[in-house]
């Protein structure tokens, strides 16, 4: 068997319905995609590869799914931080939008957000921002896989005067990524506070005909379900459903509010759940039952959220937080086991996305989405079970190797295809522009 490449790690996750941890197996790549996953010293008589690379010491694993983010708002870490949410969004990041951001804000603050998120394992992430055209460009570029949001709001922005433009844009952007290998289009309306019910109508009609998914911040404050309850009558998840936009089409992110009778229906409409555990403790909004969820059958991923609430893009930190939030809101030390938390940041996302197909587990016909971190260091050693130490104990400098499609991503630690030292620059002018006086 003809192999381009072939990576023989110590230890391999491959998020199989069985949660294996292999050791001495190797992983065969051809045309970007998994040729074949078996022990090394099988690999090693029955392979011919153009290329071989040993990785005594790293776990391979699926390339990590960021379920929600909005890349560009990097430029907005730190800026205004130790708020509630609606503060923080009111008097804080709208006002400094509606100032700033523009194509060039949104494509330094997503070369920014892809290099961070890279450089940490991500190999897809789901983003919800102004000016997404330009950010799909950036992620395209840099050979990384996205899924852009056409985004909605009701109020005008320097990007759109109205939903009715803001989904004319999103269509069009649809149309020019239609058979693209890496970028895949949503529709990511902002919230159900930030639009009315003819748009939401409309997003609803559209993603059915395009068969796109819908991603949204929903339940995330107990503010939002009481002020849904004051101007609709209901809370936000059942006016949503009353619209026709409870499906398994729907991605829900934060979703800290819920109810027994919510967290059913969401399992029986096999909706999507994204859980942003920092985002949501940096601005208290709650906690999301994650281990109710799960035993309900509901598919929960994991996020990051921006950088602007978080403030990081470290989905190996998220996997940590999540696992002992989890814990602690439950009760229970069982819940969200290490090797659950991996897999919702990698398959769980996936298939949120509607991508389980192509990416998030390793096995033969998928895509070669890998990422490989170098556990001899002190902070992961002694070995026991590698999928404890990658949850619980590592940090995202030991990513050392990232393939998409096959394609080398992160080489030694070094990004290559993004000048970091130009990222950093032009982030650091921006600063410059928006610092407070």
């Amino acid at each position: 068997m003809q192999a381009e490449l072939l990576i023989y790690p110590q230890w391999l996750l491959p998020v199989d319905p069985q949660d294996r941890e292999l050791v001495d197996h190797a992983v065969a790549v051809a045309d970007g995609r998994i040729l074949a996953v078996l022990p090394s010293a099988e690999a090693r008589r029955s392979i011919a590869a153009a290329r071989v690379l040993e990785l005594p010491g790293h776990v391979l694993i699926p390339g990590l799914v960021n379920a929600h983010t909005h890349a560009a708002m990097t430029l907005l870490r730190g800026f205004a931080d130790d708020l509630p949410l609606m503060t923080w969004l009111h008097d804080h990041m709208w006002p400094t939008e509606r100032r700033w951001v523009d194509p060039g804000f949104v494509g330094d603050g997503s070369r920014l957000a892809v290099l961070e998120m890279l450089r940490g394992g991500v190999t897809c992430f789901n983003d919800m921002y102004l000016y997404p055209e330009v950010t799909a460009q950036v992620a395209a570029d840099a050979g990384m896989r996205a899924v852009i949001g056409i985004v909605v709001v009701d109020f005008p922005t320097g990007y759109a005067d109205g939903a009715d433009a803001y989904l004319a844009k999103g269509l069009a952007m649809h149309a020019h990524y239609r058979d693209h290998p890496l970028i895949r289009i949503g529709f990511a309306p902002h919230s159900p506070y930030a639009l009315a019910n003819a748009p939401l109508e409309r997003v609803r009609t559209l993603a059915d005909e395009l068969e796109l998914p819908v991603h949204i911040h929903l339940h995330e404050t107990r503010d939002e379900v009481i002020q849904s309850l004051r101007d609709h009558g209901e809370r936000p998840l059942a006016r949503l459903e009353s619209l026709g936009l409870i499906g398994p089409g729907l991605v829900a992110v934060h979703m800290t509010q819920l109810e027994d009778a919510e967290i059913e229906r969401l399992a029986a409409a096999g909706a999507h759940v994204v859980h942003c555990p920092e985002s949501n403790l940096k601005l208290a909004s709650g906690f999301c039952p994650v281990a109710r969820l799960l035993e309900a059958g509901v598919n929960v991923a994991l996020g990051t959220d921006g950088a602007a609430s978080n403030n990081d893009l470290d989905l190996l930190g998220e996997m940590r937080t999540a696992a002992l939030l989890a814990k602690g809101v439950s009760g229970s030390a069982a819940a969200l086991p290490a090797a659950q938390a991996l897999r919702m940041a990698t398959l769980n996302g996936a298939r949120a996305l509607g991508l389980e197909r192509e990416i998030g587990s390793i096995e033969p016909g998928k895509s070669a989405d890998l990422v490989a971190l170098d556990l001899r260091d002190a902070q992961t050693q002694p070995m026991y079970r590698p999928v404890s130490q990658l949850v619980y104990a590592a940090g995202r400098h030991q990513v050392r190797q990232v393939w998409i499609r096959g394609r080398q991503a992160i080489r030694d630690g070094a990004p290559t295809s993004l000048d970091p030292a130009a990222v950093i620059g032009a982030a650091e002018v921006w600063a410059q522009r928006l610092r407070p006086a």
